[in-house]
């Protein structure tokens, strides 16, 4: 089918202000911001369920593929339109459609931006924790194909803990309902389970059930810096050890801090070679007893320096340090090659010991920062000039190299971002062959002629 064909049966199914095939618009919804993608045919922008059904009905009577997006942010590639065919944008579905603190749920569509529902529950005292580093520009309906996570999931958990119900639309068109209010529900397989996480692959995520929680009505934070990162990952340990849960439990290591202090400004970033950042939240006296006990635990672990924080806008200048690192890599002038790679916790001194192994062989430098509480390290290669074939070649090994490494330590491959084209090319490696092959049924199963979101990983 020629794209003037499919731009012409798309605007007489759903109205000409729902389809577009202008060329920038074409090229916006091409790529994420992995920046590596394909070419879509049209884009459609789907307001209702009841869209979404009807372009997967005519994309499965016309074998023509879909690919969904939401906010566009993501960074492995997993919205981009592999094999041309529709863009299915679902930004316009964003309505809050409600928040209900009895049931301690909302009820929202994919569209909606995270830190806008976290927004609306926290003006109702309640709290949606999944934080992902983007949640001021990505989408629930993101968030629900990637299974996204962020600092908090040290405590609070991933995506899927906050999803109670689901509507999707199948191939074919097709509606189903899943789970719904209740926060404990045993009713059959866990369907839920299932798609979240499922980037795409196996249907349209049209309305998404949450699970809220009161918010804590305090929290506080501690900066600590060490030496060296095997001292900061022994803290880490000892920290859980001690039977604290924090929050948030993110590590960085010397080429991060150094990177941040040429980009911020050395005042900003404490000495040392390791830096901690531990957050806590609660009620108000057992948040200052804890902070006090753990800053008694940091100084006996030798730290360099030790802040701490007790209001909002004390947490918030600490965590500015954490959010510097991102901006002052990318502040470096070289590429940012950023892997949301996952190694069981006590192995962090091993990760960083073989990414130093990994910076001497290929040349290029390695930054590790990212989640310490639950092993999952953002691993950074450092790429100058990546533009020139013989240095992308190189980089490409060095990916080689880092995820077969993590699989060796016993790790995942991805922890937060997906596989999207980014990481296809070690899939099959990240699992066991019988994983491997019921990922295969799966997809078969529901969509046999392999409309959506084709070119990926299954």
């Amino acid at each position: 089918m020629t794209p003037a064909q499919l731009h012409a049966d798309l605007t007489a199914l759903l109205g000409q202000d729902k389809v577009s095939a202008a060329p920038g618009v074409l090229a916006e919804h091409s790529i994420d911001k992995w920046l590596v993608g394909g070419a879509a045919d049209v884009v459609v922008f789907a307001a209702s369920t009841g869209d979404v059904a009807a372009v997967l009905r005519y994309a499965e009577d016309k074998k023509v593929p879909v690919t969904t997006r939401g906010a566009g942010v993501g960074y492995v590639g997993g919205a981009a339109p592999m094999r041309g065919g529709i863009v299915l944008s679902v930004a316009r579905m964003d309505r809050i459609k409600e928040v209900d603190t009895a049931d301690g749920v909302a009820v929202v569509e994919p569209g909606v931006i995270t830190g806008d529902l976290q927004a609306a529950a926290r003006a109702q005292g309640w709290f949606y924790p999944p934080d992902p580093a983007s949640l001021k520009e990505c989408s629930i309906g993101g968030n629900v194909a990637t299974n996204a996570g962020g600092p908090r999931c040290l405590k609070y958990g991933v995506t899927r803990g906050y999803v109670l119900g689901l509507e999707v639309v199948l191939p074919g068109g097709e509606v189903a309902r899943l789970g719904g209010r209740c926060h404990k529900n045993k009713t059959g397989f866990d369907l839920i389970g299932m798609f979240v996480g499922s980037e795409g692959l196996l249907g349209v995520v049209t309305e998404i059930t949450c699970r809220l929680i009161p918010h804590p009505p305090a929290r506080a934070m501690l900066s600590a810096s060490f030496a060296a990162f095997a001292e900061a990952a022994a803290a880490v340990q000892a920290v859980l050890d001690a039977g604290f849960l924090p929050s948030a439990l993110e590590i960085s290591d010397k080429f991060t801090l150094a990177a941040a202090r040429d980009h911020v400004g050395p005042s900003m970033i404490p000495d040392g070679n390791a830096h901690l950042l531990v957050e806590i939240d609660g009620q108000p006296g057992s948040v200052a007893g804890e902070t006090a006990a753990l800053a008694e635990l940091l100084r006996a672990r030798g730290c360099l320096t030790l802040d701490t924080a007790a209001d909002d806008a004390g947490c918030e200048a600490i965590w500015e340090i954490r959010r510097a690192f991102s901006y002052s890599l990318r502040a470096t002038g070289l590429t940012k090659l950023n892997e949301d790679i996952v190694v069981p916790r006590g192995k962090l001194a091993e990760l960083v010991d073989f990414c130093e192994r990994l910076q001497a062989d290929c040349g290029m430098p390695v930054a590790c920062f990212g989640h310490a509480g639950d092993g999952n390290i953002h691993v950074n290669v450092m790429v100058e000039n990546i533009g020139d074939p013989a240095v992308r070649a190189r980089s490409e090994e060095a990916l080689d190299q880092l995820f077969k490494g993590v699989l060796a330590l016993g790790g995942a491959i991805t922890g937060e971002h997906g596989i999207g084209i980014a990481k296809r090319r070690w899939f099959d490696e990240a699992l066991h062959p019988g994983a491997l092959a019921l990922h295969g049924k799966l997809k078969a199963a529901l969509d046999p002629n392999g409309t959506l979101n084709p070119g990926k990983f299954v």
